[in-house]
């Protein structure tokens, strides 16, 4: 009992292709360095979280590892 909206293969399409429509307004439009730069500034963040997160992992499971050893 799936409360979500089912899409046709058609519907799909048809909005995808109205997307990449390029009207003449798009096509002399300059790109947002400012964008850009935030979103480059969120994968880092994004980037070192997970890294941090193997990281304390790794440890933890070598952490454990050394305590059953001694056991």
């Amino acid at each position: 009992m799936s409360s979500n909206y089912k899409v046709t293969k058609s519907e799909y399409f048809s909005k995808e292709t109205e997307k990449n429509k390029v009207s003449p307004s798009n096509s002399r439009k300059r790109v947002n360095l400012n964008d850009l730069v935030d979103r480059m500034n969120i994968e880092k963040k994004k980037d070192q979280r997970t890294s941090i997160l193997f990281s304390v992992s790794a440890i933890s499971a070598l952490i454990v590892f050394g305590i059953i050893l001694t056991l």
